[in-house]
């Protein structure tokens, strides 16, 4: 209604100011328009030549175009997409210039402003065209910038992280490792925070695209571990080029996802229950698990993705179950709980067997039990957690992580035990090898070496990473907040393309 009665006032004397008002109003409104996960996107300092940003929903990435002839001194002029964050982040990016560029000292990044003014005090990640990688800051309105630079070239990854006062900057190029460097700069509390592109030329504008874009605000430090929770998105990657893709997002806690071989559904549990992800339509459909309803995050298909085995500690202790894949209200239990804990982690490639962890004498190890008869075989036997097995599809291997060195790296064994051998090397503390159904892949969860070894805990900043199933050098595909329910059991496309798994965030 207010659109026509303007275009009715064009008509009138003095309409051609109207029309001038509502062209600016609409202007306004439209440029205050969410844009992704952000709430706003403009324009920083009035650039000669405007920018702009587009939101692709289909692919989850952003397109910035962005004007200016610099971010530093005591002037900024740059394209922003932004959202006003309180306390404590992490926002993280895979960055890429549009083109050759005019101006090797173009700039693209992550930053955080106490003002949209054009001099506001800042802190920025911030890669130039040329491959300098610098953490750049203001530290009062009006001053000049500084910077401390990465010793990361042309990184591709970018991470900007807020504890307190101490802004982190870290930095790679797809496949490598974090480089980092922090800096204490004392912005707002509350601060605009987001992706930014300045061409550093006033007669140019530059274009970038940034993908794999999340905001995560990680859990306070009085956080207590397995008695609360933050939320969740279930994710799907590409292993080849790292492009990620959030299918769902929810407010608490969802774990490992199973990826069925027919390739219909993504398979993962919450709050003791089991639930389908249907990938064509986004459907989700709770999996009967008749009165066994505290299964824990080791649920893991069969190769022909026919049955399903779970963990669940709906007696005393976790105990394993098998059903059809499609759900039952009576699951066949496999394990007595009397024997000890036992955790499901996989399926012989004909079905007669499972591999798990069990604790026995208060011991972890690896065990596989009959399922025809129940008799349960020991197959490692170290003082120290054994976890994680996993059949080959080819059934000649188990592959598992032990801390048996002192670190949890990953092994692998034939089917009766035989023949340990220590595959990963680093400092890296490595869980849950996952083969892909091609048998040419394993990719797996590694924590950073300062937590202790023999845990696998929620909500840390590690790796996903991928190595050749006949060795070499592993090389990270996934930069994720997560942990514990990330990555626990198989989760790989049936064309060993993809894998599924979960990242953390509070709402």
């Amino acid at each position: 209604m207010r659109i026509n009665k303007l275009k009715n006032d064009i008509q009138r004397p003095g309409g051609l100011f109207m029309l001038l008002l509502f062209l600016q109003w609409h202007s306004l409104v439209a440029q205050l328009e969410p844009i992704g996960i952000f709430d706003h996107h403009e324009d920083i300092g009035n650039p000669k030549l405007k920018g702009s940003s587009v939101y692709n929903k289909e692919d989850q990435t952003y397109l910035l175009t962005g004007g200016g002839p610099n971010m530093w001194a005591k002037m900024d002029q740059f394209q922003f997409v932004w959202k006003k964050i309180k306390g404590d982040f992490i926002i993280r990016a895979t960055i890429k210039f549009v083109g050759k560029g005019t101006n090797n000292h173009r700039k693209i990044g992550i930053i955080a402003r106490d003002q949209l003014t054009t001099d506001s005090r800042y802190a920025d990640a911030c890669v130039h065209g040329d491959g300098l990688t610098s953490l750049q800051f203001r530290q009062n309105d009006g001053d000049s910038t500084r910077e401390v630079k990465v010793s990361s070239f042309h990184p591709t990854e970018i991470e900007f992280e807020r504890s307190g006062n101490t802004f982190t900057f870290s930095a790679a190029p797809f496949g490598e490792n974090y480089k980092s460097v922090s800096k204490e700069i004392p912005l707002n509390e509350e601060v605009y925070a987001g992706l930014f592109i300045c061409s550093h030329e006033s007669d140019v504008t530059e274009q970038a695209v940034f993908s794999n874009v999340q905001i995560i605000i990680p859990t306070p430090k009085d956080f207590t571990p397995y008695k609360e929770y933050i939320g969740s998105h279930l994710e799907v990657m590409d292993i080849a080029t790292g492009h990620r893709k959030i299918l769902y997002s929810a407010p608490n806690s969802i774990q490992a996802p199973n990826w069925t071989p027919d390739n219909k559904y993504l398979i993962y549990n919450t709050e003791g229950l089991l639930y389908r992800y249907e990938l064509t339509t986004g459907t989700i459909s709770k999996l009967p698990t008749g009165a066994v309803d505290k299964n824990n995050n080791d649920h893991v298909l069969s190769f022909d993705g026919k049955m399903l085995g779970i963990s669940s500690s709906s007696k005393d202790r976790s105990t394993i179950y098998i059903l059809p894949a499609t759900g039952s209200d009576k699951p066949t239990q496999i394990t007595e709980e009397a024997s000890g804990h036992s955790y499901l982690h996989g399926w012989s490639p004909d079905k007669k067997s499972l591999v798990f962890t069990g604790m026995r004498k208060g011991i972890y190890n690896i065990f596989s039990v009959d399922i025809a008869t129940r008799k349960e075989t020991q197959l490692t036997d170290t003082p120290v957690l054994d976890d994680g097995p996993e059949f080959t599809p080819d059934g000649k291997y188990i592959y598992f992580n032990s801390v048996r060195t002192g670190t949890m790296k990953l092994w692998r064994m034939k089917p009766d035990g035989s023949d340990q051998e220590q595959i990963t090397f680093d400092e890296y503390n490595d869980w849950f090898p996952h083969i892909s159904p091609d048998s040419k892949w394993i990719v797996y969860l590694s924590f950073p070496k300062e937590i202790d070894p023999s845990t696998h805990p929620f909500y840390k900043k590690v790796y996903l990473r991928l190595m050749p199933a006949t060795g070499g050098v592993p090389k990270n595909i996934g930069y994720v907040y997560g942990g514990q329910g990330t990555i626990n059991v198989p989760s790989w496309s049936p064309d060993s393309k993809k894998i599924a798994f979960v990242s953390n965030s509070k709402r």
